[in-house]
């Protein structure tokens, strides 16, 4: 038997999923949702709550169903027997504890599993998970709504889509998000218990999801979806499963190659795939001036196999680096383990050593994007840095970036009127000069082209850039701007054009000068 108040881990149990069928009524009755949480700790609070401080929390508590609900399924407390069947009625505490939901303790009875309410502008749900609080993670430990699974959420492209699969699903947190976009949602996962938690979740929610359980794309294979998503063990290690939700066992980075090859295949024509990945970065590539992302460049070669007849738009971004030192020690205090206990020395050396056989030197984080185009439509395929502060979503931006990819396919820039939208900004530097080389004492260094929302892109222009730009109007056409400044500037069209192109090209890529708006009639 397993111990109370856990999930079997080798089989399928519909126990937690029925009673969370019931559950979300008595939740929703005692206002145990984003909105009441927010509305009852106010700022500072919830803040201190998230900062891991319970006591404030504690002391705005009342001993109503909602003051209940929070103790036990927030701030780990413990609540009597009568406390719990009012608040849930009129489900009891010992159907709680047969589901798993609940575990008797000296003072009553105590969560035995994470659940909390979750919302986005679309919908208001609650998530099932493992608890974080206690000793080390378990092999096959639920993580819930963490920092990953909603920086994916906030990356995603949310337009309407017939068939979403969201692989690789955990708890279903990514899923839940796609549930206000997505007509037909399905959700995999290889662990047992984490389709269990999942199911639960989707329940008590109210969403409607196929669930399947299996390793990679097997439980769907010879199928095609308009959306896929996948939060995957991303992790790079040695090749092994200690946690499932983090390690691929594939060793290194052959979760993220696996997925990244292979997700086109599994695509209509049109759609779109998006992923958490995590790339080796080797002194070999480095040396030979391949940079950062010459393994996802390989990666995507294969990918683009995979499209088959049509073509693959791809965008790969990283959001940031950690050398292998300190990804193992983040990744290690993730599990819950010490690095430097005896088990932490252990687990370091093994996964240092293994860098260093590999020549590793970086560990490279980000986001894949891919789009299956029609047949005979070429691809693009654009890996940049965005390690920058980002304080919008990513989504609308990645969708903005798929859109104009798109625009190019059938539009020559030369020939469209440019401008610049309210949110592209000029910024020039200058360092003081000597009295005799200036009127005013300050000498031009350079300008940069900024964008003032989104990723806040940067681009240095030299003075004929800035020029350039400036003439974007939207009078006229690219083609007669770079005539009159070949003109101006001395310079041989041809030889500017070709310099200048692949420079607006990147512009128009990151939103800092559009095409005129077309004005309806």
């Amino acid at each position: 038997m397993p111990p109370a108040g856990r999930v079997p881990d080798d089989l399928p149990d519909d126990r937690l999923p029925a009673l969370a069928a019931r559950l979300a009524e008595p939740l929703r009755r005692a206002g145990f949702t984003v909105d009441g949480v927010a509305e009852a700790f106010g700022a500072e609070a919830g803040a201190a709550l998230d900062r891991g401080e319970t006591e404030p929390v504690r002391r705005l508590l009342g001993p109503d169903a909602f003051g209940v609900l929070v103790r036990v399924f927030l701030l780990d407390d413990e609540a009597a027997d009568d406390e719990l069947a009012a608040a849930l009625a009129p489900l009891t505490t010992d159907e709680l504890v047969d589901a798993g939901l609940l575990r008797r303790s000296p003072g009553g009875f105590a969560a035995a599993l994470d659940l909390r309410p979750h919302a986005d502008e679309h919908g208001s749900w609650w998530v099932f998970s493992d608890l974080d609080a206690g000793p080390a993670k378990t092999h096959d430990h639920v993580l819930g709504t963490g920092a990953a699974s909603m920086s994916l959420a906030r990356a995603v492209v949310r337009r309407p889509v017939a068939t979403l699969l969201d692989l690789g699903a955990g708890c279903g947190v990514q899923t839940l998000h796609a549930s206000g976009h997505a007509a037909t949602l399905t959700a995999t996962d290889v662990s047992e218990r984490a389709n269990t938690l999942a199911r639960a979740t989707f329940a008590v929610s109210g969403v409607d999801v196929e669930v399947r359980t299996g390793p990679w794309w097997e439980p769907v294979a010879g199928r095609r979806f308009d959306q896929i998503v996948c939060n995957p063990p991303f992790v790079p290690g040695p090749p092994e499963v200690e946690h499932v939700y983090r390690d691929g066992g594939l060793g290194g980075d052959g979760a993220s190659a696996l997925l990244v090859a292979e997700l086109p295949g599994f695509l209509t024509t049109g759609g779109v795939g998006q992923l958490l990945a995590s790339w080796l970065i080797t002194g070999a590539d480095l040396e030979a001036d391949l940079g950062w992302a010459a393994r996802p460049r390989r990666w995507l070669a294969d990918a683009v196999r995979a499209a088959g007849p049509g073509g693959l738009d791809a965008w790969v971004v990283q959001r940031d680096v950690a050398d292998p030192a300190l990804h193992v020690g983040t990744w290690l205090r993730d599990a819950g383990v010490d690095p430097a206990s005896p088990a932490g020395r252990a687990r370091s050396r093994a996964w240092l050593d293994y860098f260093a056989e590999h020549d590793v030197v970086g560990i490279g984080f980000g986001f894949v994007t891919l789009r299956r185009t029609a047949e005979g439509e070429p691809g693009v395929v654009v890996c940049e840095d965005m390690r920058q502060a980002l304080g919008d979503p990513l989504g609308p931006e990645i969708e903005a970036w798929l859109d104009r990819v798109a625009w190019l396919r059938t539009h020559d820039l030369l020939d469209e009127p440019l401008v610049l939208p309210p949110t592209t900004a000029l910024e020039r530097g200058f360092t003081p000069a000597p009295p005799e080389d200036s009127d005013d004492g300050w000498q031009r260094i350079g300008g940069t082209l900024v964008r003032l929302d989104g990723p806040q892109w940067r681009h240095d222009l030299d003075e004929a850039g800035e020029a350039l730009m400036a003439g974007c109007r939207g009078h006229l056409p690219l083609r007669d701007l770079l005539e009159l400044l070949a003109v101006g500037h001395n310079r041989d069209v041809d030889e500017l054009t070709a310099a200048a192109l692949p420079v607006v090209r990147e512009l128009y890529l990151h939103g800092l000068v559009v095409p005129r708006p077309t004005v309806a009639l």
